[in-house]
C-alpha cells in the first residue's frame, strides 16, 4: 500500500508540473489574445481570450487540488482528499457555464450592430491560438481519462483549440464576404461548445458528490458474478459508489454458511478479484453472515432516526 501511494504521488508531481508548464504558456496567450482582440474589435477573439483566462484559473485549481489529493488519509478525512479534484472540477465547470452566459449576451448586442472587424488579426492570432491551446492541452491530457479535474481541465483546453479553430474560420470568412455579424454568429458557436462541456463536468461530478454507481457498471450483472463465487449464498446491504472518476469502492453483506474464519476470507479474497478485474472496485468492504441471519434487503434504506425527547 506504501509503495502503491508513493507511485501515486511521484504521477500526481509529474502530472502537475505538466499543469504549471501549461498554465504559463496560457496566460502569456492570454494577453497577446487579448490586446489583438481590442485592436481588432474582434468578439471571437475577445471571447477566446475570456475562455482562455477561464482556462489559467482552471488549471490553477486543478494543480492545486492534485496536490491537495496526495496527502495522506488521516483521522479527520478518513477518505483522504480524494473529492477536492471534484470540487475543483465542479467549480471548473461553473465558471465555463457564466462565461458562456456572458458570451451570449455580448454576442446579442454585436448582432445587432456588427462593429468593423480587422480579419487579417483575427485570423493570424486565432491561428496562434490553435498551436498554443493544442500544445498546452496535450500536456494535461495524459492521465484525464480516469481524473475528473484532469478531464475538466483537458476539456477546457480542447475547448479552446475549437474556440481559436472558429476565429479562425470567422475571419476567413469575413475577410470573403465583408460580413461582420459572422464574428459575434462565431461567438455564439463557441458559447454553446462552452456551455456543453460545462454540462457534461457538472453531471459527472454531481454523480460523484451523490454517491451515485458508476455508470459503466451494471448491477445486475456484478450481483451474479458475486453469487456464483462458492460459498456465496446471497447478498444485502449493497452499495457502490465512487470517490473519483477512476476510485470506485463496494460495501456489501455476503450471506455464506456457517463456516470458519478462514473459510471466509478466501470467500472475501475470491469476491474482492472479480470487483477489481470486471469492474475495477479496488476497495470493496464486504461483511460475512451466516444464513441463519435475517437478511435486509439487497440495498440498505438509511433513514435517519427520530430522536427521543429528553426526559
Amino acid at each position: 500500500m506504501t509503495s502503491s501511494h508513493s507511485h501515486f504521488q511521484a504521477v500526481t508531481r509529474q502530472t502537475i508540473g505538466r499543469l504549471w508548464l501549461s498554465l504559463g504558456l496560457t496566460a502569456v496567450f492570454v494577453i497577446v489574445e487579448l490586446a489583438a482582440g481590442l485592436v481588432a474589435n474582434s468578439l471571437a477573439l475577445l471571447t477566446d481570450a475570456a475562455h482562455n483566462f477561464t482556462d489559467v484559473i482552471a488549471l490553477a485549481l486543478t494543480g492545486g487540488a492534485l496536490r491537495l489529493a496526495i496527502q495522506p488519509a488521516n483521522s479527520g478525512k478518513t477518505f483522504g482528499y480524494h473529492r477536492a479534484g471534484i470540487l475543483a472540477a465542479l467549480l471548473n465547470s461553473t465558471l465555463l457555464a457564466l462565461i458562456a452566459l456572458g458570451i451570449f449576451y455580448e454576442a446579442y448586442r454585436r448582432l445587432v450592430s456588427p462593429p468593423k472587424v480587422t480579419t487579417s488579426i483575427l485570423i493570424g492570432v486565432g491561428a496562434a491560438g490553435v498551436v498554443v491551446n493544442l500544445v498546452t492541452a496535450l500536456l494535461v491530457e495524459r492521465g484525464s481519462r480516469g481524473d475528473l479535474n484532469l478531464r475538466s481541465a483537458y476539456l477546457h483546453l480542447m475547448g479552446d483549440v475549437v474556440s481559436s479553430l472558429g476565429a479562425v474560420l470567422a475571419g476567413v470568412a469575413i475577410r470573403w464576404t465583408g460580413l461582420n455579424w459572422i464574428d459575434p454568429l462565431a461567438s455564439l458557436v463557441i458559447g454553446l461548445l462552452i456551455l456543453w462541456n460545462a454540462w457534461t463536468i457538472v453531471r459527472a461530478s454531481l454523480n460523484i458528490l451523490m454517491e451515485s454507481t458508476p455508470s459503466d457498471i451494471d448491477v445486475e450483472a456484478m450481483l451474479e458474478d458475486i453469487r456464483a463465487v462458492p460459498g456465496v449464498r446471497g447478498v444485502h446491504d449493497l452499495h457502490v459508489w465512487s470517490l473519483t472518476l477512476s476510485l470506485r469502492t463496494l460495501s456489501a453483506h455476503l450471506v455464506t454458511e456457517d463456516v470458519p474464519i478462514s473459510t471466509g476470507a478466501k470467500i472475501q479474497e475470491q469476491v474482492s478479484r472479480v470487483l477489481s478485474d470486471k469492474y475495477g472496485i479496488r476497495h470493496a468492504t464486504l461483511q460475512l453472515e451466516c444464513e441463519d441471519c435475517v437478511p435486509a434487503g439487497l440495498y440498505c434504506d438509511i433513514t435517519l432516526s427520530t430522536p427521543s425527547k429528553p426526559r
